[in-house]
């Protein structure tokens, strides 16, 4: 993409301040149902699904989530068999002898630090072995207490495509996000990101003549100018070129 089709473009679509609302807005009535793919039924199996859900997708950690659910339903139920075991029990997500050292970790900091109970301050959550921000600011979330921006690969594309923030790294994006999305919207929008880069804004294919954000878009316009402006060339190039005349073979 032409970085001088981009900056007009942003020119064009206005401040992301600006445009922040309208996006935000209109997300939530392309993407009604967007929400947490992972299936929980309390705070404790909330923490373990997102911890289970790194390098895999969300369909095939519920898929082994159904069983170990079943099966550890306490903290004390994963200290409670023999650490091969529950590696065995949680294979199928990958990685799974470093996500059975951080849960059996966590289970035991619960325990010892928590009363057995999962915190709901990010600042709390990142003391749980294997507990990242990005974990971290899952959980919280969807407890009702968003303290930050999840931001995942969908999250960081898109808000590079809208022009929302330029940086790469997760937690300068997360801080870029926070100064402009209003704090009511914190827990929604990652969501709302995500289901718009599955369904629309693809990685390899977006498809930008479907999307409701297009005009608030700069990646869109500089590239609907980057194909007027191929166009043009192609039809002058046709036009210069003798009546009559062809090209040998």
């Amino acid at each position: 993409m032409p970085p001088s089709y981009l900056h007009e473009a942003r020119r064009r679509v206005g401040s992301r301040r600006a445009r922040i609302g309208p996006i935000v807005e209109r997300l939530k009535a392309a993407h009604p149902g967007a929400a947490i793919a992972l299936r929980f039924r309390s705070d404790l199996e909330l923490l373990v699904a997102v911890m289970l859900s790194a390098q895999t997708t969300d369909v095939n950690v519920n898929r082994v989530t159904e069983r170990l659910f079943a099966k550890y339903r306490r903290p004390e139920d994963y200290l409670a068999v023999p650490a091969d075991e529950l590696e065995r029990d949680v294979y199928a997500t990958g990685f799974f002898r470093q996500k059975t050292r951080g849960i059996r970790a966590t289970m035991q900091t619960l325990l010892e630090e928590f009363d057995g109970r999962v915190p709901r301050r990010v600042d709390e959550l990142v003391r749980l072995p294997g507990v990242g921000r990005k974990t971290a600011n899952v959980v919280a979330a969807e407890l009702g207490e968003p303290q930050g921006i999840v931001v995942d690969t969908h999250v960081r594309r898109l808000s590079q495509r809208l022009g929302l923030t330029r940086h790469d790294a997760p937690d300068q994006v997360e801080r870029d996000l926070m100064r402009i999305v209003p704090r009511s919207e914190w827990g929604l929008f990652p969501h709302l990101l995500i289901w718009h880069g599955r369904r629309v804004c693809v990685a390899r294919a977006p498809r930008c003549d479907e999307c409701v954000l297009s005009e608030l878009c700069p990646a869109s316009r500089a590239a609907g100018a980057t194909s007027r402006a191929g166009g043009t060339s192609a039809r002058r190039r046709s036009s210069s070129r003798p009546r009559g005349s062809s090209r040998s073979r």
